[in-house]
């Protein structure tokens, strides 16, 4: 099959490109010539230049795929609305049209367990709770999904994945800065005594479930991928042992966290730079994000890496690349 990727030098198309291409898949990368893209060259995989901003880059992108996976977004914990609109809304129109119009065999559209808000205490979030966003994210890849399934009722072949908190090899944000880099570094600090639960997704899992998606996915549904829920200080436990350090951390009061946030966030409005811990990061660290993938399990046959053979990988990755020390051998 041959499959147009689009975000193939982010994070996930890090992993998914690859992958694709060693499961005898024929893969395109849509890019921007300003990106990092030479490594996926040298993986085997197409270049198209283009933008999902740009329409007729999309569609020439587009000519003898079978399918798309649509994976570029705009995820920042910070940052004016705009920057998430043309990615998240206006870039999904582009692919969405151009896949119409093309007659593709299959749409994999990425989206996010994220799209539901503040989860609400002592519930699980499975793909019939409620979306109620609370950030520019969540807010614009809900609407993506929005345009995704208004397509997939005219008949476009469409299935939507919400992964969770991505974590894994190629990335440095969000679930891999806090629970690994921050931690390791030397910046121990927890909120609520490390006890609320967050949802990650080791990002090979998510890639095996996109291939899965291409040939077994239900047009028109939505299914939550995400590892079972686990709470912040398991997390930690296990990175700490893994890397061989103390797993201790500073319990911090919620109260000055958002404040701080607050005035971080005020400043970073006034200077254009991300706050190091913007105030829409309590929405993921503050919450119990109890995530159910049974779905994804029953009909797309996902199966979730263990999460210490997931974070000692994730690891092993850092350590090669120089960003972390390895352990010390005793």
């Amino acid at each position: 099959m041959r499959v147009l990727v689009t975000g193939a030098t982010g994070f996930l198309g890090r992993n998914l490109c690859p992958y694709l291409v060693e499961r005898g898949h024929s893969v395109r990368a849509l890019v921007r010539p300003s990106s990092d893209w030479r490594f996926l060259t040298e993986r085997g995989v197409e270049i198209a230049f283009g933008d999902v901003q740009d329409p007729g880059s999309v569609h020439a992108a587009l000519a003898g795929c079978d399918a798309v996976i649509h994976a570029a977004g705009y995820f920042r914990f910070w940052g004016p609305r705009d920057q998430y609109w043309v990615v998240n809304v206006i870039g999904t129109r582009n692919v969405v049209h151009a896949a119409e119009r093309m007659g593709v065999q299959r749409f994999i559209h990425i989206s996010t367990v994220a799209v539901v808000g503040r989860p609400r205490s002592g519930t699980v979030i499975d793909e019939t709770y409620p979306c109620r966003p609370v950030d520019e994210y969540q807010r614009t890849k809900l609407e993506g999904e929005w345009i995704v399934q208004e397509a997939a009722y005219r008949g476009l072949p469409a299935v939507i994945l919400r992964p969770g908190a991505f974590y894994g090899p190629w990335g440095r944000y969000a679930f891999n800065r806090l629970f690994f880099e921050d931690f390791l570094k030397g910046l121990r600090l927890q909120v609520h005594g490390g006890r609320r639960y967050t949802f990650p997704i080791f990002v090979p899992d998510l890639c095996r479930v996109i291939e899965a998606a291409l040939s077994q996915g239900r047009v028109g549904e939505i299914y939550n991928v995400a590892d079972r829920s686990r709470q912040h200080r398991e997390i930690y436990e296990i990175v700490a042992r893994i890397a061989g350090v103390p797993a201790w951390r500073i319990n911090v009061p919620a109260a000055p966290m958002l404040i701080l946030a607050w005035i971080w966030t005020k400043l970073a409005d006034l200077t254009g730079r991300e706050p190091y811990y913007p105030l829409a990061l309590a929405s993921y660290v503050f919450y119990d994000w109890k995530v159910s993938s049974e779905k994804a399990k029953r009909e797309l046959g996902f199966e979730p890496t263990p999460f210490e053979e997931g974070a000692r990988r994730t690891l092993e990755w850092y350590w090669s690349q120089g960003i972390l020390a390895p352990p010390r051998r005793r």
